[in-house]
């Protein structure tokens, strides 16, 4: 691929990934978090539904294979994508992307523990360098006691859950089809949650709408859709090196559009995971084969 247009791709995909952030703390004035959240990912999982089944990708067609979609959609839209909104009620848009980012050092773990994938030296000094930058974080800036923080940690820790289970069962499945229907599952689990566990609140407005769409289509439906392109015609190692731009965009993001203020322990710590989450996503080796569940 052309490296102007690698480069202006990957801009896209991973300031997308940061703006949902900030737009969505701002959402939270019209919207509460979980409803908010699961309507931008129901709406996001139909549309996909659709273009998916207008196309005719593979759908899966034993009962096993859905519930497998639908626990990848619990941890990847349902536990990170509540826990993010939940976040951003208390702490800064800012750092919750940068407690969310550091989901790859947990996979680096995670990976090791349950797929038997062996790591290189560098990739364990860049989670023990991403340990150090949460410490920051966590001990300058932020109190670990807030709800906002441990619902942070809790997205990274789910988001890493279910990037092992895709690892474990990604193969099985057509891409598009996993990605359209985890999203719609995961969408219905959050407008659940929000009916029964918060309360509910909707301001209709043109903002509302905006933020919204926003959130559904472009932070959602595009920013997978360029993303999976570029791993698509890419090493997927190389594209995932450039993850750590996610962060640095979301506080970017809060900066301009909420005026949040940049601790220098912030810029220490968030400087520091990002340099882990770029080492981390170097290639890794298995130690031997992992039988996938078909």
């Amino acid at each position: 691929m052309n490296k102007l247009l690698f480069t202006i791709l990957i801009v896209i995909s991973t300031g997308l990934m940061g703006s949902s952030f900030a737009i969505g703390k701002i959402g939270l004035n019209y919207v509460s978090p979980l409803l908010l959240v699961g309507l931008r990912f129901t709406i996001a999982g139909v549309l996909m539904s659709g273009v998916v089944i207008l196309l005719k990708r593979i759908h899966p067609k034993r009962i096993t294979d859905w519930i497998k979609i639908l626990t990848v959609g619990f941890f990847q839209t349902t536990a990170v994508m509540g826990c993010i909104f939940l976040s951003i009620r208390t702490i800064t848009a800012g750092e919750s992307s940068i407690l969310t980012f550091t989901n790859p050092l947990l996979v680096v773990i995670l990976s090791t523990i349950f797929l038997g994938i062996r790591y290189r030296w560098i990739q364990w000094v860049g989670v023990l360098i991403g340990i150090v930058g949460v410490y920051i974080t966590l001990g300058a800036s932020l109190n670990i006691q807030q709800s906002g923080t441990l619902f942070g940690l809790g997205s990274a820790i789910a988001w890493a859950i279910a990037t092992v289970l895709l690892k474990k069962w990604g193969s099985t499945f057509d891409t598009w089809v996993l990605t359209a229907y985890q999203m719609l599952f995961g969408g219905i689990l959050l407008l659940v949650g929000s009916l029964l566990f918060e309360q509910v609140t909707f301001v209709l407005n043109s903002l509302s709408i905006f933020i919204i769409l926003w959130l559904a289509i472009m932070a959602s439906i595009i920013q997978f859709a360029t993303w999976f392109f570029l791993l698509s015609k890419e090493d997927s190692a190389k594209v995932s090196s450039f993850l750590f731009l996610a962060p640095f965009f979301g506080v970017i993001f809060g900066w301009i559009l909420l005026n949040e203020e940049i601790h220098l322990s912030t810029l220490a710590g968030g400087g520091f995971i990002l340099i882990a989450i770029f080492l981390v996503n170097k290639r890794a080796t298995k130690v031997k084969e992992v039988e996938y569940n078909k």
